[in-house]
């Protein structure tokens, strides 16, 4: 079974889709930004969209 990281609980279904992968990814928020401070690391930040199966074939 694969295990989920913090994206489990969001809402926008293009994090949902990445909710299983193997990266601890953070969703934008404080949390995120507070550790990268905190352990003086850079933000690493994807961006991307949901859609249909037919919208990408």
């Amino acid at each position: 079974m694969t295990e989920l990281n913090r994206l489990a609980n969001e809402k926008s279904p293009y994090l949902l889709q990445h909710a299983g992968n193997p990266v601890d990814w953070y969703p934008w928020g404080e949390e995120a930004f507070e550790k990268a401070a905190r352990e003086d690391k850079p933000i690493l930040l994807s961006i991307g969209y949901s859609t249909c199966h037919w919208c990408h074939v």
